[in-house]
């Protein structure tokens, strides 16, 4: 949907209200700026960017709670007795159970908090990325938007050039059929002729192609027939470098997003360092079980059974005492008698499955850990984040460096561009007359096809260089945005 929307916006610029013939689209450079902000796709990685960063601002601030996890499970175990050291242990009856739990645990050392500035540091540093990338976009789109109108002018001057060579061709006919120029100058007039437009039409092929890539670089799909239109004024530069350093310093996005960087790198030395501190643990947990014994009444009789066993044995000890009553005996040999009515309560119980859980002691756990020793692991961290920060700084540095020499440079660049727009006009202007001199005296007779041809191609060339020095100069004065940061005009 929002390239549809782009592609119509587009194509329905400058297109006269009621009109009823389809006219050319045109596009400005501010309209192809906004374009490629939606939907450059390198520029749209670099956004996805800040979301991964916001998601690890959100998970360093969830450090600071507690872990919690719920269980529910089941279980099934055959009835069939297991044999320890000859004993035997467990039921005879098919047991299913059910579970439940919760638990919850937090860790808190200063390692968690120093990860939530480094989190914060980098969701910093990957806004000055996006804001990098968006600057490093307009650049890029700039610069091709620029060789695309200059490569239109070059190709609206060669068809002015062919129209100029059609009216010497018909001069050139002219004298012939009066007597006053021969044939060979004919056919030297229909061969710049030809090679006239050949020329245009490679100008032409080369303003489509250049066209075409500004295109792609805005992301989306578009035919190849836009015109481009800009309103770049031709002025003197009058920024003091001074000011232009003082600003880029501030503004500049590739610097500050190296900054932002060095601060994440500060602090990833400050988490590093954190891990020889304590932390704290707190867990606690609780839970419940329900069972039921698929045969219930076997595995009272079986209880009573291996009881009475145990009574009879308990009997023929010399650990009872001789005269003690039955009732005694019974309680010091632990004997398990079953009334009906404790049995039948045994039997509801276990009609409650699976969910009549019977909740188990809860238990809560609180700890502080030192560590002493790791295998030298720590320091390793620590220097490599401290390395880390150095390169970072460094970084800084250089590009405070880069940054320095590349708005002097470009301030001197614009200048000595200005003052060439200046000389090319005049030089363009003087070709531009000594043309229409030779076409004159060509016309009366006072000068040679020769003469004529030698003239237009100074003419030419002349424009040709005009043209060149006017889009150098606006690329110039773009290099020097793009070094300081920011617009100039």
């Amino acid at each position: 949907m929002r390239l549809a929307c782009c592609a119509l916006l587009l194509l329905g610029i400058a297109m006269p209200a009621g009109a009823q013939t389809a006219t050319r689209a045109t596009l400005s450079l501010a309209e192809a700026l906004d374009i490629a902000k939606q939907n450059n796709p390198a520029y749209l990685q670099s956004v996805n960017g800040r979301t991964r960063a916001s998601a690890a601002v959100r998970s360093a601030y969830g450090a600071l709670l507690p872990r919690a996890d719920a269980s529910l499970g089941a279980s099934y175990r055959e009835g069939r007795p297991q044999f320890f050291g000859g004993v035997a242990f467990g039921a005879t009856s098919d047991i299913i159970s059910s579970s439940w739990g919760l638990s919850a645990s937090t860790q808190l050392s200063y390692s968690t908090f120093s990860n939530i500035k480094r989190a914060n540091a980098s969701m910093d540093a990957a806004d000055a990325d996006v804001e990098a990338a968006l600057y490093t976009l307009r650049n890029a789109v700039t610069a091709q938007f620029l060789l695309a109108l200059q490569l239109q002018a070059r190709a609206a001057l060669q068809d002015t050039l062919v129209t100029q060579q059609e009216l010497q061709l018909q001069l050139a006919q002219a004298r012939a059929g009066v007597g006053s120029a021969t044939s060979l100058d004919v056919k030297r007039a229909e061969v710049g002729l030809g090679t006239q437009r050949v020329a245009a039409l490679r100008a032409r092929n080369a303003a489509v192609v250049a066209r075409l890539q500004l295109i792609q670089q805005l992301g989306i799909t578009m035919p190849a027939e836009v015109d481009l239109t800009a309103d770049l004024p031709l002025n003197a530069p009058t920024m003091e470098l001074g000011d232009l350093l003082a600003t880029a310093r501030q503004s500049n996005p590739a610097l500050r997003a190296i900054q932002a960087r060095e601060r994440v790198a500060d602090q990833g030395l400050k988490a590093a360092r954190s891990e020889y501190f304590p932390s704290l643990s707190l867990s606690g947990n609780v839970g419940g079980v329900a069972q039921q014994q698929k045969n219930i009444d076997i595995a009272i009789n079986q209880a009573q059974s291996q009881s009475l066993s145990s009574q009879r044995s308990c009997f023929t000890t010399d650990s009872i005492r001789v005269g003690a009553g039955l009732s005694s005996i019974a309680a010091q040999c632990n004997a398990i008698v079953f009334t009906p009515a404790q049995a039948d309560a045994i039997r509801d119980a276990n009609e409650n499955f699976p969910f009549g859980f019977t909740r188990n002691p809860y238990s809560l756990s609180l700890g502080v850990s030192l560590p002493l020793f790791d295998g030298f692991g720590r320091e390793q961290r620590v220097q490599e984040a401290s390395a880390s920060r150095s390169d970072a700084r460094y970084n800084v540095r250089r590009q405070e460096l880069a940054l320095t020499a590349d708005v002097t440079s470009a301030r001197v660049t614009l200048q000595a561009a200005y003052e060439t727009v200046q000389l090319q006009n005049q030089n363009a202007a003087t070709a531009r007359e000594a043309l229409q001199l030779a076409e004159e005296r060509y016309r009366v007779g006072a000068n040679t096809f020769v003469d004529l041809t030698t003239a237009r191609a100074e003419y030419e060339r002349a424009e040709t260089d005009r043209i060149d020095a006017i889009y150098e100069f606006h690329r110039s004065f773009a290099a020097l945005e793009a070094a300081v940061g920011r617009t100039l005009r």
